[in-house]
């Protein structure tokens, strides 16, 4: 269980976890922000952190920013938000401190970030999470910008709905999320992954955002195609899925945010490597231990990576 007055340190404040941070500090918790980018670390500590976007433009104080991990040592709850390749560090890090009664919670895009996690903590320290519609940036050093802010799932790596589950579920809605746990978060982590998978390496691909993408009836096609490799593999492992026709539920998804890009299409922008591996290099990953064929997201991946070998 978490204290009345909890401690939260969120490790990776880019853009997500920026918009994590400042929403906790704007409601009153005590925050610290961990991140690598000693300039965006010094411009959060020097100026605050500036929010943009749906919930207004403001500049949040209060908030202790740092480089090094260590400067969380005591905080109650820990908010894995870097990318994917991060988790494994964040993880060990942690590890090397953490007490029993400190909770882990990791929020990343694709898969895998559970089984990277539990190689260095217990995972009756970890709880799961998933970011829904958030489409958030990073404008500057201690500037993060999100377009949407749809919903926070989280839920227990072995499902279920515990007491520390939903005093975590209430500190999100405290700080004016839409968060709700869930007693299966596998199925919502599968269901976020076949629209990332459908949106992330097409877009990077075709260089688009996400209207652009589905207003081209090709690249559409494709984009279709690679979330039905995944969406046929969460059904070979047995995801029990919300509903019956992953092409609507996706198309849905994609609708609702047609200005959004994803974040792979955001790294290469800014000539930095993705999350390819996690999201749709997983896919034919999956597939060859499966002897599922999935050849959309094996050529989508080739291509992202080819040209992420030229950074």
């Amino acid at each position: 269980m978490l204290p009345a007055h909890p401690v939260v340190a969120v490790i990776g404040t880019g853009s997500m976890g920026g918009v994590y941070a400042g929403f906790f500090a704007e409601a009153g918790t005590t925050v610290i922000a961990i991140d690598t980018w000693a300039e965006h670390v010094a411009a959060i500590n020097e100026n605050g952190l500036r929010l943009s976007g749906v919930s207004g433009d403001r500049v949040i104080s209060g908030i202790t920013a740092s480089t090094d991990i260590h400067t969380a040592r005591d905080a109650d709850l820990f908010i894995i938000a870097t990318k994917a390749s991060g988790v494994a560090d964040a993880a060990r890090s942690i590890a090397a401190m953490a007490k029993p009664s400190q909770l882990v919670l990791t929020i990343q895009n694709g898969l895998g970030a559970a089984d990277r996690i539990a190689a260095h903590l217990p995972v009756d320290q970890v709880l799961l999470g998933v970011a829904e519609g958030f489409g958030a940036s990073i404008v500057e050093p201690g500037h993060i910008h999100h377009n949407n802010m749809r919903q926070i799932r989280i839920g227990e790596i072995n499902g279920g709905i515990t007491p520390r589950l939903t005093a975590v579920e209430t500190l999100w809605q405290a700080a004016g999320f839409k968060a709700t746990a869930f007693a299966d978060i596998n199925q919502l982590i599968w269901e976020k992954y076949i629209c990332n998978v459908m949106l992330s390496a097409p877009c990077t691909v075709f260089d688009c955002n996400v209207g652009e993408l589905f207003a081209n009836p090709e690249w559409k096609a494709i984009a279709m195609g690679a979330m039905l490799e995944a969406y046929h593999l969460g059904i070979a492992k047995g995801i029990s899925f919300s509903f019956d026709d992953p092409i609507a539920y996706a198309t849905a998804f994609a609708e609702a945010m047609p200005k959004a890009n994803p974040s792979m299409r955001l790294d290469h922008m800014a000539g930095r490597r993705s999350e390819i591996d996690a999201i749709n290099g997983m896919v034919p990953a999956l597939g060859q231990d499966m002897n599922i064929p999935t050849p959309y997201n094996q050529v989508l991946s080739a291509e992202v990576r080819r040209r992420e070998d030229a950074f």
